[in-house]
């Protein structure tokens, strides 16, 4: 692994904040640099032509070469360390729960929290406004298949130890109150919450 690795991010993205994650738990040092995905930084031609030409964050940076995607970057990060799986079926089955994160809980949790808590609801536009409620429903199904599967294990993956599903589905979970969803109905949620807010070297997430 390079000896500089720079995290081009957002603070307040919890796609950004799974890489953050990902390197402390492991003890590796980033050097952060910021953007204000609000104020289109990311838009900006410098950024377009020397970071990401898709302009998204968050953009891992391992010496010259630049890795966009969070998932990708946290298993760059992770790749033959502890939070990745040596036995050949429950790797997939991360990587399962990380597919999951990013089609069904990501696009609806992620969604309605930057609308509600970084846009504000009064700032929506009439289209975003008509796809709040199947935002809502399509975060909650998430929500409950999640707390169905922890209700009878600690991790998401077999094994006693967390994985990166772990990591990808906790950034946005832990927040998922700013979107509007209550965890109240989902105690083994909430309790594997608090099992990762007590591994070892673990930051928050505006640290």
């Amino acid at each position: 692994m390079p000896d500089s690795l720079i995290l081009h991010e957002d603070p307040v993205s919890g796609n950004c904040y799974k890489i953050r994650l990902t390197a402390a738990l492991l003890g590796i040092g980033l050097e952060r640099r910021f953007y204000d995905i609000t104020n289109g930084d990311t838009r900006t031609k410098a950024f377009l032509t020397q970071v990401d030409a898709n302009g998204r964050i968050p953009v891992l940076q391992a010496g010259d070469r630049f890795l966009p995607e969070s998932n990708a970057a946290c298993f760059y990060l992770a790749d033959g360390s502890q939070l990745v799986p040596d036995d050949r079926f429950a790797r997939a089955d991360m990587l399962r729960w990380m597919f999951f994160e990013q089609y069904q809980h990501e696009p609806n949790i992620a969604t309605m929290r930057f609308w509600l808590h970084v846009l504000g609801e009064g700032n929506l536009s009439p289209q975003q406004r008509a796809m709040m409620e199947t935002k809502r429903e399509g975060g909650q199904a998430a929500l409950a298949l999640m707390d169905r599967h922890l209700s009878t294990r600690d991790w998401f993956v077999a094994g006693g130890n967390p994985t990166l599903a772990d990591i990808a589905l906790f950034a946005y979970t832990h927040v998922a109150h700013e979107g509007g969803f209550s965890l109240n109905d989902f105690g083994a949620i909430r309790a594997w919450i608090e099992r990762m807010r007590a591994l070892p070297r673990f930051t928050p997430m505006q640290g």
